[in-house]
């Protein structure tokens, strides 16, 4: 075994082996795999090996897509069969919402290349003739799908990996591992030490133990996953073609062929059990828990109805083993919180599947410092402390998503297992006026406030609902909890230093000055996007999305040079934020301050550090929303006393309370651009029309790939426009097309009341830009006109917001 390394990758299953393989194909080959037992000895080997491209994310399809490529043509590379399996599959339909969600999933499979049709009950027949399909409204076809042997799969890409010089540690067990003064990863292992530049924890069911190991809580809960192999069937027997795989909501199963006979795979919707949440032992391997039928029963009479020979079929055997799950059913993939070089490649309940895209993406990541998707939903560090996995939180959401696995997800919908976990002093009172709460990164914020909502992809019973909060805001005034955004102070004597080097756009050169900017990466892509205000010379306030607090945190504590006086204070616990928005929200702050809000004594995109209603306040005059107003950042314990001076002096006002439904519907009414929707690390600023925002006179990250962008090397370029639709909106990763020619993808979009339009986010070829350009969104399996605009749909000249 080597004693000192690039990269040492710990953990031998489909993902880490991905990852070795990924990593020696991007030209890293001074890597190391280690693995406590065989390849493939821990969940990876017992899996059914299904490997399906139907997800309802464009990334994760992205990465989905990766595995059957790869699969098919490891033979060829390695001389080692990978067992695939091409057989097709087969995903049923039984309601409306079904049925919508497959024509939205077509829409994101069109944009990745994959083929996919949508059939009717007759058709399914023709493919899986033994189904019952009375209850069935339409399959979802994939004919490149299929299954894979997961040892033979895994170790052909071992092979791919040794070939171009990696190596693999069998029967090699990680006891410890510790972070050395120079940065690099001392590991311990039962056959001596080693030191690697780069550490990846691919550890799977053991990840939670391997990063205690670092002081890193691993958001990985395992829960028991069983499928029944049968003995032959004859009327299996006697087809002389391979059966499509096929998912059944009903039944909550998965149905592949299996020689003569199948496999019935049920994830069961009541009674999951998690496993090994206090400790798993490292002596475990090829290991299967006790088979438990009695969990199984309901779904399995209901496979029996769906497939009736099963019925009377024999059981061969049972396969019952651990598999792991997280908060959201998406696997870890990038760099563990506040922890330099140490990363993660684990948490998939379908690692076979995952595995392949997983190592492509990754390596991508370690070797070039950004990825060709947008990982942000991979990345470990959308999980905070509230899903560390002995809490509750993390086995109710782990058995939450199990027992959801083959159910429809609708726009907006809410699980609620293991909530709330952090509600800001207002929780009570919002919830006596009718809100209906969202979970982010931890904090319950209201969506809006009214009736529950029947959640659909097309317009919910929430509309009007939206459509009064929307309306009292421009016309009178709002107020919003926005307690949930990240909140960091950068202070010391190079803080401006630090700030302007991270910063595309420049620093507010005053005190009480506020700018937005936006970090890049080394290769241009926008890493984060964060006001900054600054409140003294060596004092500023950062404000960005609180799915980035502890990215955010990470980029900006890792980018501080030896010796430099800097500190960054993470307050987002800390301080809550109250908005009030809208052409009465003057008259409405004034009487409980003795500060000046006047146009001339505090400007737009100004902030000053005042009282109001005797609770201190770092007051940011800035509107999301696009309207007057200011956000009153404040110490969370006097929220309450803030709140309810607001409310006595805007309720006379009419003063109404709005939710992240108006807010986004705002926001896009004015044309602001979001994180996460139009703005990620695959996009530079010149893409998303963001060069105002790029001071190309100083240094910067990523200043070089930007600066040499023009127009003649765009692929795209985002344009808002409205959308003639008459029952639906655009959501996002909805396909653009021009003559019957793919040329673009909607990132966002809503109903705007203010204007009765539908509104929407794109990006488009150039030659498409200019205002009045005219191309199809496929909505619903419809495609809708869309027309570019010339400026945003409300205020254009930004008249409200500097009244």
């Amino acid at each position: 075994m080597k004693d000192d390394v690039q990269v040492a990758i710990v953990g031998g299953g489909a993902m880490g082996v991905g990852l070795l393989y990924h990593l020696a194909h991007e030209g890293w080959t001074d890597t190391v795999l280690l693995e406590k037992g065989e390849l493939t000895s821990g969940s990876t080997w017992h899996a059914a090996g299904l490997v399906p491209h139907f997800i309802g994310s464009l990334n994760m399809a992205k990465v989905h897509a990766e595995a059957p490529l790869l699969y098919d043509r490891l033979e060829q590379e390695t001389g080692l069969s990978a067992g695939w399996h091409p057989t097709g599959a087969i995903r049923l339909a039984l309601t409306d919402n079904e049925v919508d969600w497959f024509r939205y999933v077509q829409g994101m499979l069109d944009l990745v290349g994959v083929e996919s049709h949508l059939i009717s009950p007759t058709e399914i027949l023709e493919h899986q003739p033994l189904l019952d399909v009375e209850d069935v409204k339409l399959g979802f076809w994939t004919p490149h799908d299929g299954w894979s042997d997961p040892s033979g799969s895994t170790n052909a890409m071992a092979r791919g990996a040794r070939q171009l010089g990696a190596e693999i540690e069998r029967h090699t067990l990680v006891t410890d591992m510790r972070q050395l003064p120079d940065g690099r990863w001392e590991i311990t292992t039962n056959k001596g030490q080693l030191v690697a530049e780069h550490v990846v924890n691919a550890a799977g069911c053991y990840a939670p133990q391997l990063g205690g190991m670092v002081g890193y809580d691993v958001p990985i809960v395992s829960v028991i996953h069983q499928y029944l192999v049968t003995e032959a069937i004859p009327e299996v027997a006697a087809l002389d073609f391979d059966l499509p795989v096929v998912r059944d909501p009903r039944a909550s199963c998965y149905y592949r062929r299996e020689i003569d006979g199948l496999i019935i795979g049920p994830y069961e919707r009541a009674g999951a059990k998690t496993y090994g949440v206090d400790g798993i032992d490292w002596d475990l391997h090829f290991y299967l828990t006790p088979p438990d039928h009695d969990v199984l029963m309901p779904w399995l009479e209901l496979a029996a109805q769906r497939i009736p020979v099963f019925a009377n079929a024999g059981i061969r055997t049972t396969v019952s083993g651990p598999i792991t799950h997280t908060p959201d059913s998406g696997y870890l993939m990038g760099p563990a919180p506040g922890l330099k070089n140490y990363w993660v490649c684990a948490g998939a309940s379908i690692g076979v599947t995952q595995g392949p895209g997983a190592g492509k993406y990754l390596a991508q990541w370690m070797v070039h410092g950004q990825t060709e998707i947008n990982v942000a939903e991979m990345d470990p560090r959308r999980f905070g402390p509230h899903t560390y996995p002995k809490g509750p939180y993390a086995e109710a959401k782990a058995i939450d998503e199990f027992h959801e696995m083959y159910q429809v997800r609708p726009p907006g919908e809410q699980r609620f297992a293991g909530r709330p976990i952090k509600s800001t002093p207002v929780y009570d009172h919002f919830d006596q006026l009718g809100a209906q709460w969202m979970e982010i990164f931890g904090w319950e914020r209201p969506q809006y406030f009214g009736d529950s909502e029947q959640h659909s992809f097309r317009r919910s019973n929430a509309l009007d609902a939206i459509g009064r909060e929307v309306t009292g805001t421009r016309e009178r005034a709002g107020i919003a909890d926005l307690t949930a955004f990240s909140k960091f102070e950068v202070s010391g004597r190079q803080a401006a230093a630090l700030l302007d080097r991270l910063s595309a756009n420049k620093l507010p050169t005053r005190d009480g000055g506020l700018r937005l900017t936006h970090m890049l990466t080394s290769q241009g892509g926008i890493e984060c996007e964060m006001t900054i205000t600054r409140l003294g010379p060596e004092r500023f306030y950062l404000n960005s999305s609180i799915m980035g607090q502890l990215h955010d945190h990470d980029w900006l504590t890792q980018h501080i040079f030896d010796n430099e006086d800097v500190v960054v204070q993470d307050l987002t616990d800390e301080l809550a934020i109250l908005a009030v928005s809208g052409p009465l929200s003057r008259e409405i702050i004034q009487p409980l301050t003795d500060a000046d809000l006047s146009n001339q004594r505090f400007p737009w995109l100004t902030a000053q550090e005042i009282e109001v209603a005797g609770v201190p306040c770092i007051a940011l005059r800035v509107s999301y929303v696009g309207e007057l107003g200011w956000e009153l950042h404040h110490p969370i314990g006097s929220m309450l006393q803030l709140y309810e001076a607001l409310v006595e002096s805007g309720t006379p006002k009419g003063m109404v309370h709005y939710g992240s439904y108006a807010m986004n519907e705002m926001r896009i009414e004015k044309a602001y651009k979001a994180w996460g929707s139009e703005l990620t690390t695959e996009i530079t600023p010149i893409e998303a029309r963001l060069e105002r925002f790029v001071d190309q006179s100083k240094d910067f990250i990523g200043k070089e790939v930007v600066e040499g962008r023009t127009r003649e090397e765009l692929s795209m370029v985002l344009v808002y426009c409205q959308v003639d639709t008459d029952d639906t909106e655009c959501r996002g990763n909805e396909p653009v097309y021009l003559n019957d020619a793919l040329v673009g993808i909607t990132t966002s979009g809503t109903w705007s009341h203010s204007t009765n339009k539908s509104l929407a986010f794109a990006y488009v070829h150039p030659d498409l830009e200019e205002p009045g350009s005219v191309f199809e969104v496929q909505l619903m399996g419809q495609r809708r006109h869309a027309t570019v605009l010339d400026s945003p749909a409300v205020d254009p000249l930004n008249r409200k917001l500097k009244a």
